[in-house]
């Protein structure tokens, strides 16, 4: 069978998401209103306050919540069969990510651009606000840590992506700056993506040998860069969004859809085959359940908890149109969806793998592929389809990985500023409030746990053996996002099914797996992992129970109107 069936089957899936569901979904659900005065425009401050263009923030908050998630997770996931992934990606993109990512938008925006972890307290009540947002501070701490190992990996793996990674910095301050004089934007986005091509070519010509010249020297190789990469995000932490942030993610997220154009029409020039089985029937012994880790195993690119404290941590700061939250939610959750689906045609096609029984021996077991199967299953189908040099199609996305894995540290350790920051402001601490000590905090905790879980290969190596947990507690976030929707529609008086028929089954699935991977590190002595696992499942049960409490009591209609009254005016 051709891999353009994989890719037609979900192309049109998220046609059909986006012209019809989300339509309906924003228009009878959540009612966006294009005269509701966001609080971009009523607190705007110039910092984390700033009206911006739909389409910059668009590719801002597309490529914060894609990271390296959406190409490590199917990749991964393939090994159970191309099917399962398939399916997930393309209904989870339309029902349950979508339906998430403009919910978690459009709510936050209603509440003043508050946190869901804030924002639960309104909706839900005072006594879930700690606990959920306990659950948002262990979740980043997961996925900063996951992703500084995974662009570390990639910077000593594939030394030719380097440079480019790097200039990408400078080249976002100069699109800032650019933007912010009001320069026309189609113009900033072709000479910013070309200069950063052009420091690709620069990186394929000049490798940074890191790998051997930091061998033995302090933390060696990987070690070392990690504690550069968090030394960096908390700096860019600190930044105007305009500044870097923004404009970074911008110009990465126009890189992306270069490369997804590149990448979707090498598939239709070349018409590969698919090599993996559609139903992996020789897994290996220990490899997990399909039911219920696929769907912990594929988090970004089907449904991600990650996207909520996102969409209402920075992306509802910056919303300068209500109506702008379809685009920039539902949209970029497709977006996320399309990276996950040509990760599952890469890594499962011929020009990855000529043979099932040579894609058997890439996949001999569970974890096996991830970022690398898709760099060199990709890298394949550019070179085969548009004749581009192998090393330049394989520096081309492995700086892809590493520029989304870096826009998720920045904005991760944003978002763990802004909590610490607020709980100095609910329980009066006043050194916590300080932006200056708020970030060294949340850098400390991640290197900690960075550090801290390891499989004993080197420093900092434990990002990977946080990858289940991380998967696992990210899903148990997207239920309680879900959850709050759900309790906000009810008392608005507006139908709840589209949030409340994804909760149940996200809840259910991802309490399932947090289950078997705690027998899992308790049979393996894992006691830090543990831990955490214990720690998120104990807060969101309580959380959930809060809210089925209000749930019971608004259908029995026993709230008063003081309760009933969430949606706070302009």
């Amino acid at each position: 069978m051709s891999s353009v069936f994989i890719v037609l089957f979900g192309l049109a899936g998220f046609a059909f998401g986006w012209f019809v569901y989300s339509r309906f979904i924003a228009e009878k659900i959540y009612r966006l209103d294009p005269d509701y005065v966001t609080p971009a425009n009523r607190l705007n401050d110039a910092v984390d306050y700033v009206p911006t263009n739909k389409y910059v923030l668009w590719g801002s908050h597309f490529t914060a919540v894609a990271g390296a998630a959406p190409i490590v997770g199917p990749a991964i996931a393939v090994y159970w069969g191309w099917l399962p992934a398939l399916l997930w990606v393309t209904l989870g993109s339309i029902f349950f990510a979508g339906v998430h990512d403009m919910g978690a938008l459009w709510a936050s925006t209603r509440h003043n651009a508050r946190s869901m972890g804030a924002l639960s307290e309104d909706v839900v009540g005072a006594r879930t606000r700690a606990l959920f947002m306990v659950v948002i501070f262990l979740l980043l701490l997961m996925v900063i840590a996951v992703f500084g190992t995974i662009i570390a990996g990639q910077m000593v793996n594939i030394e030719t992506s380097i440079i480019p990674a790097w200039a990408a910095i400078p080249v976002a301050v100069a699109v800032g700056l650019l933007i912010r004089r009001k320069i026309n934007l189609i113009a900033i986005s072709i000479i910013g993506v070309s200069i950063l091509y052009f420091t690709i070519y620069l990186g394929t010509r000049w490798p940074v040998e890191t790998a051997a010249s930091w061998d033995g020297v302090l933390l060696g190789p990987n070690g070392n860069w990690i504690i550069i990469l968090f030394i960096y995000a908390g700096i860019a932490s600190m930044l105007p969004v305009w500044l870097l942030l923004q404009p970074r993610d911008y110009i990465n997220g126009a890189q992306l859809v270069l490369g997804l154009l590149l990448l979707y029409s090498a598939v239709f020039i070349t018409l590969p085959d698919v090599t993996a089985p559609m139903i992996n029937e020789n897994l290996a012994e220990g490899t997990p359940p399909l039911f219920p880790i696929l769907f912990v195993t594929i988090a970004c690119g089907a449904l991600s908890g990650f996207h909520g404290i996102v969409a209402s941590g920075t992306s509802s700061k910056q919303l300068n149109n209500e109506k702008d939250a379809r685009f920039v939610g539902y949209l970029g959750a497709l977006g996320e969806g399309s990276l996950a689906l040509i990760t599952i045609a890469a890594a499962t096609g011929s020009l990855y793998a000529v043979s099932q029984a040579e894609w058997s021996g890439l996949y001999a077991s569970f974890g096996d592929g991830a970022a690398g199967a898709f760099i060199a299953g990709g890298a394949a189908l550019i070179t085969e389809g548009w004749g581009i040099p192998f090393t330049f199609s394989e520096t081309l996305l492995a700086v892809m990985v590493v520029l989304f894995a870096g826009t998720t540290m920045d904005s991760g350790l944003r978002l763990q500023r802004y909590i610490i920051q607020e709980w100095g402001n609910i329980y009066s601490i006043g050194f916590l409030k300080n932006s200056y000590f708020s970030t060294m905090v949340a850098v400390g905790s991640c290197l900690v746990l960075a550090f801290g879980a390891t499989n004993g290969q080197y420093p900092g190596d434990g990002g990977m053996l946080i990858w289940p947990i991380f998967g696992a507690s990210n899903q148990i976030l997207a239920s309680l996002t879900l959850l709050v929707l759900s309790v906000y529609l009810m008392r608005l008086k507006r139908p709840s099914i589209f949030t409340l028929a994804p909760m149940v089954f996200m809840v259910f699935m991802a309490f399932w797996a947090s289950l078997w991977y705690l027998f899992d590190y308790y049979r393996s002595g894992n006691w830090l992992l543990l831990l955490l696992s214990l720690a998120v499942m104990s807060a969101s049960i309580i959380v959930m129970l809060e809210a089925v409490s209000v749930i019971m009591r608004i259908r029995r209609g026993r709230e008063s109107a003081a309760d009933q009254a969430v949606e706070p005016a302009e």
